[in-house]
This record gives C-alpha cells, sequence and structure tokens, in this order.
C-alpha cells in the first residue's frame, strides 16, 4: 500500500481539504483508498466531530493520544495504516507532520519536516500535478503489515494445493541483556537498486523449491523505534516441513545476501551496526 500525506503549511482549512479531496477522488481512479485523520484537539475535548469520509473507502479519525473517535479505542497511524494495508492500494494520511512517507505540503510556508519528504508543496488543488506526483508516491516504499503479506499469498493461483502458511517477523529490541543500554531505535538504509534486486532473486530461488507456492519478503528502511517490526518472511506451502526450512533459510539469506546497512541509536550512544562489530 501507498501512503501518501497531506499537511497544512500555512494554508486554511478549506485549502487543505480541497487539496484533499482532490487526491482521493484521483487516487480511486486507480484503487481502493483509505484515509487517517490526525486531529491533535479530538483528545484534550477542545474539539469533537464525527468521523468524516472524503471520498475515501476507509476513514480514522485519530487524536493526539491515539484515540480513535468511532470507537473510542486506542489507535495510532501505524496501527490505522496497518489496517488498511490488507485492503487498500492507497492510504492518504492528513495532518501528520514528520510522517515517514512522501507528502504534500499546502500553503505557502512548505518545508521538509525531520524524516518527511515533501513531494509536492501546493496552495490549492489546482497547483497539482497528479501524474508526477503519483510517479513519486509508487517509488517510495510501500507499507506492509504482516497481516497484508499474509492476504496477499493467499491470493496466489495455487493457494488451493497449500496446506500451510509460515511467517516470521523481526522486530526492535531494546536490549541483549540486562546490562545494556537501551536502543530507542534503528535506522536502515538499502543500496539502492541492488537491494530491490537481491530482495527480487532471493524471492524467485525460494519460490522454486518443490512444495512452495508463493513467497513475499519485506524489510523496512529509515527509522524504526524500539518495538516496532522491522522485517517480514511469509511462505506459502503445501506442507508445514516446507514451509518452516523456507521461512528460515528466507530470513538467513536476507540478512546475508540483501545489502541494508542499520544504525543503532541508544540512550548512550549511536553507530553503525557493521562498523562496530
Amino acid at each position: 500500500m501507498h501512503v501518501l500525506g497531506v499537511r497544512e503549511a500555512g494554508a486554511d482549512d478549506g485549502a487543505l481539504e480541497s487539496v484533499v479531496d482532490r487526491v482521493v477522488d484521483q487516487l480511486a481512479e486507480r484503487g481502493r483508498v483509505g484515509v487517517v485523520r490526525y486531529d491533535a484537539t479530538i483528545a484534550d475535548g477542545t474539539h469533537a466531530r464525527e468521523s468524516m469520509t472524503l471520498g475515501g473507502d476507509v476513514t480514522y479519525d485519530l487524536g493526539v493520544d491515539g484515540d480513535w473517535t468511532a470507537s473510542g479505542t486506542g489507535m495510532t497511524v501505524g496501527n490505522a495504516l496497518d489496517s488498511l494495508a490488507t485492503d487498500c492500494e492507497y492510504a492518504v494520511v492528513v495532518g501528520v507532520p514528520s510522517l515517514q512517507y512522501p507528502s504534500i505540503a499546502v500553503g505557502s510556508a512548505a518545508e521538509d519536516e525531520a524524516g518527511e519528504t515533501v513531494i509536492a508543496a501546493v496552495d490549492g488543488p489546482g497547483d497539482l500535478e497528479f501524474d508526477d506526483l503519483v510517479t513519486a508516491l509508487e517509488a517510495a516504499e510501500p507499507h506492509q503489515s504482516l497481516e497484508s503479506l499474509v492476504a496477499r499469498v493467499k491470493q496466489s493461483p495455487r493457494a488451493d494445493r497449500a496446506g500451510a502458511i509460515a511467517t516470521f517477523t523481526g522486530r526492535v529490541r531494546a536490549k541483549d541483556s540486562a546490562d545494556d543500554a537501551p536502543t530507542q531505535h534503528l535506522e536502515f538504509e538499502k543500496y539502492e537498486g541492488v537491494a530491490d534486486e537481491r530482495m527480487a532473486a532471493l524471492k524467485t530461488d525460494l519460490e522454486a523449491r518443490d512444495g512452495v507456492f508463493e513467497v513475499e519478503l519485506y524489510h523496512r528502511t529509515g527509522i524504526v523505534e524500539d518495538g516496532e517490526d522491522i522485517v517480514f518472511v511469509v511462505v506459502l506451502a503445501g506442507h508445514r516441513e516446507e514451509a518452516f526450512r523456507t521461512v528460515e533459510d528466507g530470513i538467513n539469506r536476507l540478512k546475508d545476501e540483501v545489502p541494508l546497512f542499520k544504525k543503532e541509536v541508544t540512550v548512550d550512544d549511536e553507530f553503525w551496526v557493521h562498523e562496530r562489530y
């Protein structure tokens, strides 16, 4: 699922809403669209409104503490994106600064927030160059969840022959031992072009095994916080033996063969792991 942020940068609410409407309508011509709204005033009780639908298929209203007004349960932007990823080709996230996905800034005060890539700065919907926007959006890393990858392998034309789905999830651990300085986050960079080619070659190789029908491999890049998921391997196979074996080989070979570089940031220090060890 491709994620696009839209945030205010000196514009009024009317201009922001008009841009969101236009973007959602245009993306909906290409695939299913989900909308995530973040409103920092919901949680403190100064502003309340019903969940709005802006032409997208799914809309969440999120408050500053993760309150979801449609149900009252705690939810983060990441949780909402995970929920959308199984069914949507696109998600539009409204009102989140420093989003680690391509973003549109609406208004004359546009500038990159930390961790954000502004792919368009506009004053209104008439300024949008939609073909250029989609090209930049689809060139960026998509959002995947374990659930979305499992849903994808279940759509395999050979799924009726499969009796097993095995998965592996790698996550950021705070520390290896009790005396370690806690890790705040990891930052991953990939060798552009080469990493994608190696990942695709590994997927093809694993899927050529007897009894293996579909393999999905996904590794996040950018900043991944303590406790968040980093990497997924999903295998659809005829039996559990091939599924388990292929999952284990898949993660081991991904770590050995795909050029990804990891920086670790602890409470005391930061360092590139390949330089430290």
